[in-house]
């Protein structure tokens, strides 16, 4: 018997019972299509938090609290934070050939109120230059001024989602808020930016320490001009901020130095989720093998039959592997379209793609959990005795 009579002999056994093949190939498709769709997504963050910062520019630097490394609690250095103001016009004396703008950075959550509407929001404390380095783009009122700063106004910009929550249908301009215990007057809202920067409430950073009782600074950001090399202009910064703190207070990190912290952990979870997913192609590979055994059962009398005919052990064994190779093969199929069409749905909320090199490993993996969960199944069904097959009621 040739290949071709094998496949299509194969094809003829398979097809005679539809529903039991569909149901042994289900788990393969589910296993193929989830590692495809996972994978997916884990690039679509990517993608999402490479836009985020191409979306500002690549001539930032952000001076953190603690020296920032890979595996060490990020806790564990805004519990030593030492940043404040007084490091921002250190720098602002040393270094600032280098720079053209320049914000203390103060972040803290809290629950934003008007009247009976609350929301739960990122409050951002900046200076007056932080609409430019932040790429604030306000739609209705304005930004507050280098006056509203020194003063410690208690005046707020509202991203989309806080006004749409706390202003349904209104106009927010002139309305006053709470942030925490105090009252703030909104005096402008600004354009989307993305979701990290839609449920801010910008406030003067002065007034943020004030209302907080805040100490600390949460970051340095400093906006290099670009005539000047950011690698120079970043050690630069250092010296500067050493003339008081030590080099474990505080770390000056780039964007592009950041982007690659997070994308090497991103990549790690993206494998991580792509590996979860591959456990279940081993349950489908698992359950062609427990079928094809039922199948080997069943067909005795029909292996006794081609043997009394002149079929070989190897005609046998081959034929039954080529069954679950068709199985996980055609799951596998199946599986990478279903998984391409599902990333193609969530598209629309995250710009997920699907890496060839991820189609490549599932399908080839789905194909060896065939051939691996076939073999058994296979040599069984080939060393069958003709006799006491012929015999088998």
């Amino acid at each position: 018997m040739n290949i071709n009579e094998t496949a299509k002999s194969s094809s003829t056994a398979l097809a005679s019972n539809k529903v039991r093949t569909a149901l042994t190939m289900l788990g393969v498709i589910i296993g193929v299509s989830a590692v495809i769709l996972l994978v997916s997504i884990g690039r679509g963050i990517q993608n999402y938090i490479t836009d985020q910062f191409n979306a500002l520019g690549s001539n930032l630097l952000f001076v953190t609290p603690g020296k920032v490394q890979i595996g060490r609690d990020p806790g564990d250095s805004f519990s030593r934070n030492k940043l404040e103001e007084k490091h921002v016009r250190l720098v602002e004396t040393q270094a600032a050939d280098f720079f053209d703008s320049i914000t203390p950075l103060v972040q803290i959550g809290e629950t934003v109120k008007y009247k009976t509407n609350n929301y739960f929001a990122t409050v951002i404390g900046i200076n007056e230059t932080g609409k430019l380095l932040f790429d604030y783009s306000v739609d209705k009122g304005e930004f507050f001024t280098k006056a509203d700063v020194k003063s410690s106004s208690r005046v707020a910009i509202l991203g989309p989602l806080v006004y749409k929550e706390l202003f349904p249908n209104q106009d927010p301009i002139g309305k006053h808020i709470k942030i925490g215990d105090d009252s703030y007057e909104v005096i402008g809202t600004y354009v989307e930016k993305g979701p990290n920067y839609d449920v801010q409430v910008v406030v003067p950073y002065t007034s943020a320490i004030n209302s907080f009782g805040i100490k600390t600074l949460s970051n340095i950001v400093i906006k290099i001009s670009e005539d000047q090399n950011i690698d120079v202009a970043s050690r630069q910064i250092e010296r500067s901020l050493l003339k008081d703190l030590k080099e474990d207070d505080f770390t000056v990190m780039s964007q592009a130095d950041i982007l690659s912290t997070i994308q090497n952990i991103l990549q790690m979870l993206t494998i991580g989720l792509g590996a979860i997913a591959g456990i279940s192609l081993l349950v489908g590979g698992i359950g062609i093998m427990n079928i094809m055994l039922v199948s080997v059962t069943e067909r005795t009398r029909e292996i006794g039959l081609r043997k009394a005919l002149g079929a070989t052990q190897n005609n046998i064994s081959l034929q039954f592997l080529f069954e679950s190779t068709m199985l996980s093969i055609g799951g596998g199929t199946i599986g990478i379209l279903l998984g391409w069409l599902a990333s193609l749905a969530i598209r629309t909320y995250l710009r997920t793609e699907v890496p060839w090199w991820s189609v490549l490993i599932a399908f080839s993996f789905s194909a060896f959990v065939g051939i691996i969960f076939g073999t058994y199944p296979a040599i069984k069904a080939g060393k069958k005795n003709p006799i006491d097959a012929l015999r088998y009621e």
